[in-house]
Order: structure tokens, then sequence, then C-alpha cells
């Protein structure tokens, strides 16, 4: 019962006229960023953060439009894969296998109606899922201590390169860069500077906007200026949707098993999307057998897949809101946003911003019904849009977060120090160091230094305390599970998954 108060609180939130309309916003938005391939929901994210701040929102209103630009991108990646062959995000890699088949086959819309049907019911069935266990695992989390807050840290840094990261040691190395410039700034214990180099502007440490907007938005352009990607590609002509009901009921227990694998894929740490769409296409392949044509334009290969993802993108929402560890990178950028509005995400932010949490929650669960209405009717905009050549396109999004930098501290110096992030992010992706851990780093550094410290205070300086109680040994042992699990387990799923990749084109 008392989830369902504050379920009806939230709606009182998401309901509101100016929430409904940036959601609304949020969700066109994060479709066309999620059609357009290289740019994913991560990036979506990341370059409207500058522009929440600028228009002044309300702490709700912004991470309610954010959170629908994070769906809409989910839902969006699914339009390139199916008629240009290329995955709008990696996620949405499995939906080529059998979206293009079909698309080729003269069902553009009908693949297209069918993916934005099971993403809608693999969202549904997840916000269902962060509804029911979000608040059991929130008040799991008053019972953390600093000890175990220190462990559940080092769980997120171990388990950050997932099971199908490319090279573990890379992430880890990504998230220690990232520790190391959560360092920089004056120490509140001590009063000392640390790495300033006597610059004012970084007394008070490197600001995650900055870092985030320069190492997605403005590496982004980085890459492309490089590709030199002029050009539009060629895209399947949409033709009229003959979907028929029958046809709609047949791909149901598939999306409910998508939806429900991809929730679970998206609470584990380190799991995320990618892992959520493989494994359902994967699970999905082997039930439905020799009774199913996967590869040659099966509806359910496109329906599991997306079920999946969009299952895990809202169950990634969990670790983040109860615990404030992110469970996947676009989450990551979330949390830097909840972090720069003065927000702790955890436990108590059920209770201490219980209008806002709930608000997020309501709202995803109109969001999905938004997005559902939209994609279905008015895909036929987001295909004229993928015609445009990203050369008009890519400049215009990094226009926008310069513009959203600068009208937050009016500073040109953040606007230097968000082209030098954006090098550095150039640098280690072309190194193939990826970019989420380093962000993590910067967004847990303090929290993970300020509990460290109190535990040390607390024991009188004896280390054991990071490892007293049954809960902080427990968290250790699943974080060595994360380090030694992609070892052993990592090289078959990559390896499965490159061959997907590979088919894909």
């Amino acid at each position: 019962m008392e989830t369902l108060h504050y379920l009806s609180l939230g709606f009182g939130v998401a309901l509101q006229p100016e929430n409904l309309m940036f959601a609304l916003m949020g969700c066109f938005i994060g479709t066309l960023i999620g059609a357009l391939p290289g740019l994913g929901p991560a990036n979506g994210v990341a370059i409207l953060i500058p522009l929440a701040f600028t228009l002044g929102l309300k702490p709700e209103t912004a991470l309610i439009m954010l959170t629908a630009v994070y769906a809409g991108a989910m839902y969006g990646g699914r339009i390139s894969s199916i008629l240009l062959n290329i995955p709008g995000d990696e996620p949405a890699m499995m939906t080529c296998l059998d979206g293009y088949p079909m698309a080729r086959q003269g069902k553009a819309a009908e693949a297209l109606a069918i993916s934005a049907i099971a993403s809608f019911m693999g969202s549904l069935i997840a916000t269902i899922g962060l509804i029911l266990l979000a608040p059991l695992l929130a008040r799991f989390a008053l019972t953390f201590g600093p000890a175990e807050y220190f462990a559940l840290f080092v769980l997120a840094f171990a388990t950050l390169g997932g099971i199908t990261g490319k090279n573990p040691m890379k992430t880890l190395m990504a998230a220690a860069i990232g520790l190391i410039i959560a360092t920089v700034g004056i120490d509140l214990s001590t009063g000392t500077q640390r790495y300033t180099f006597n610059v004012l502007e970084l007394y008070e440490g490197v600001d995650f906007i900055i870092a985030i907007v320069g190492l997605f938005a403005v590496s982004e352009l980085l890459f492309f200026i490089e590709e030199k990607a002029g050009k539009g590609r060629e895209m399947i002509k949409v033709n009229p949707l003959k979907l028929k009901w029958r046809e709609i009921l047949s791909i149901m227990p598939t999306t409910l098993r998508g939806g429900v694998l991809g929730f679970i894929a998206g609470v584990l740490p380190g799991a995320g999307a990618s892992l959520g769409s493989f494994i359902t296409y994967t699970l999905e392949k082997k039930i439905v057998g020799k009774k199913g044509y996967f590869g040659e334009g099966d509806p359910r290969g496109v329906a599991a897949p997306e079920a999946g993802n969009n299952g895990a993108s809202s169950g990634a929402l969990v670790p983040m809101l109860t615990l404030g560890v992110p469970g996947s990178g676009t989450t990551a950028v979330l949390l830097a946003m909840l972090v720069s509005l003065n927000i702790t995400p955890g436990p108590l932010m059920f209770t201490q911003n219980a209008d806002l949490v709930w608000g997020v929650i309501a709202a995803l669960l109109v969001g999905n019904f938004m997005l559902l209405l939209l994609n279905i009717p008015l895909v036929g905009v987001f295909v004229k849009i993928l015609s445009v050549p990203p050369m008009y396109l890519l400049p215009i999004v990094t226009m926008v977060a310069f513009v959203g930098i600068y009208s937050i501290s009016h500073s040109t110096f953040d606007l230097y120090f968000m082209i030098a992030f954006g090098v550095a992010g150039y640098i280690l992706r072309k190194l193939e160091i990826p970019l989420v851990p380093v962000i993590l780093g910067l967004l847990l550094g303090p929290e993970m230094e300020k509990n460290l410290r109190h535990a040390m205070q607390i024991s009188d300086g004896d280390w054991s305390i990071l490892w007293s109680s049954g809960l902080s040994i427990g968290l250790w042992l699943v974080a060595i599970i994360g380090l030694l699990l992609p070892v052993i387990v990592g090289p078959i799923l990559r390896k499965r998954m490159q061959a997907a990749k590979e088919k894909v084109g």
C-alpha cells in the first residue's frame, strides 16, 4: 500500500503540464538521437544536460526530460538497424539480424511496428519491476555503513567491464583515470590543495557536466571529422503498415520473456542493455528452435532483442536510484545530473526526495505510452531526418552543447576545459579505453574517499573494518567474481557477439 501511495504521489508530479511537455519533448528528441547511428543514449543525455540548466528547469522536470531522452534513444536505435542495417547503438545490433531482412522483404513498416511494440512491452515490464524492487533495495541499503559503502563502490568498479567488455584491464585503467581526476580540488577534510596547479577554477574540483559533454559530445565530433562521413546512406523504403492482430499476439510470449530477462540484465552490475539484447535473442532462438527462421526475417528475432534492451535500460535505473551506483553508461550520466543538482542518490533519496524519485518512475510509465504513440504513426518523420547527411546534423548538436555549457557558468575557461576533455576522450577512444569508467570514477571518487576515511576514523586506522561484517564480505566476494568472470566467461560471449556483429555487416 505504501508503494501505491508513493506512486500516486509520483503521478501527481509526472502529470503536471510542464513535466508532460518536457517528457514528450524528451521522447521525441531521444528517439531521433537513438535513430542517428553513432550517437546513442549516453551521448544524447550528455548533450542535453546543459540545456536543462540553461532553461532553469526544476530538478524533477530536468530529470524527467533526460530520462525520457534515455528511454526514447533506446526505442530509436531500432530504426537505423532495420532500415540501414546500421545499429543506432550497440544494444540495437541484434535487431539488425532479422529487422533488415524483413525490410528487404518489403516488410519495413511491420518490422518497425513490431520493434516499437516489443520496446514498449519490455520497458513496461521493467518499469513495473523497478516499482516493486527499488523500495525493497532502498530499505536494505539503509543498513549499509561506511565500510559496506566502500565495498559497494569497489564492486561497481570491479564489474564495470561486464562479461562483454573488450578488455577488463583497460576498463580498470579508465576507472583509475576517473578516480585521479576526482582528487583535483581542495580536500574538504584538511583544506589542502590537490593538483590545482594554482588555477583558481580548479579549486572546487572538476565539473561533472563539463567532463561528460567533452568526453562524449566533443570526442564524437572529432571522430566524425576524422571519418569524413559526409553522405547519408540510402535506406529501404517504408511500405504502408499491414500488421494484423494475429501477428502482434504471436510475439507477446517473446516480448514477455525478453522484458523479464532484460530487466534482470539491467539490474546486475556491469551487464547492461547489450547483454540484455544478446541473451534474449539467443534464448528465443533456442526456444523456437527449428520452427523459426531467425536471421532471415523472423518477427520474433526483432521483438526479442528490442524487449531485452529496453527492459535492461529501465532495470539499470534500480541500482542508480537505490544505491547511487549506475547500472549503465547512460545512468552514469544521469547520476552526474543528480549530483550537480545537489541531490545524493541512494536509499535516503526515497524519503528525502520522494516526489522526485516517484515522479521519474511515474514519468517512465507515461513516457512508454508516449513513445509507442510517437514511434508508430510518426516513424516516417524519423526516417526523413535519417536521410539528412550527418555533416549537417552533428555540428548543430555539438553547437547546442557549447552554448549550453557557456550559459551555465559564462566562463571561457569551461569551454577550453571541455575541448580538452574532448581531445582526451578522442585519444582514449582511439586506444580503445572506454569513457564510461572515467565518468564513474569522477562521480564515485569523492564518496568512495569519504566513506573510506569515515571507516578508518571509526576503527582508529584498523583496515580490517572494511571486511568485518557479513555484508561487506559478501560485497567483496561479488567484486572478486566480477573481476574474474570477464576473464573466464567473457571471451566466449564476446566471440559470439562478434560473430553476430560480422553477420550484421
